[in-house]
């Protein structure tokens, strides 16, 4: 069962992710304790709120610690070169707690986009679920 999770983000970002499970509101960042701990370089967490979105152009907070990682680098989001989430600022860049802050792209559609963070060692993903 590891195998299919490890697939859900590895192809698209490059490093493989083991997600917590995923509920109506997307993953949850959180990992249950009968399931494997994530591999060294996917250890850290993320989450994003609100989670789903409703509007184009709403502001979310994404949190989370970088589970060993330096420090919150970097928010990335979208795939093919169509962003989920512009306007990126990091508040804290705690890895023990960070925070920031963005705006759902004015083009995104409804579905489900990615969310990763580079911790500077370790990376995390979520996912964003979109009603717009």
């Amino acid at each position: 069962m590891a195998n299919k999770k490890q697939k859900i983000a590895g192809a698209a970002a490059g490093v493989t992710v083991i997600a917590g499970g995923l509920g109506a509101a997307g993953a949850s960042g959180a990992f249950a304790s009968d399931e494997p701990t994530p591999p060294k370089g996917a250890r850290a967490v993320v989450k994003v709120t609100p989670n789903p979105t409703t509007e184009r152009g709403q502001e979310v907070t994404i949190t989370g610690h970088c589970g060993g990682g330096e420090k919150l680098r970097a928010v990335h989001s979208g795939f093919n070169g169509k962003p989920v989430l512009e306007h990126i600022r990091i508040l804290s860049e705690d890895p023990n707690g960070f925070e920031a802050k963005a705006t759902l792209s004015q083009t995104v559609g409804n579905g489900v986009g990615p969310v990763f963070v580079d911790c500077g060692g370790e990376a995390g993903v979520t996912l964003l679920v979109t009603h717009v």
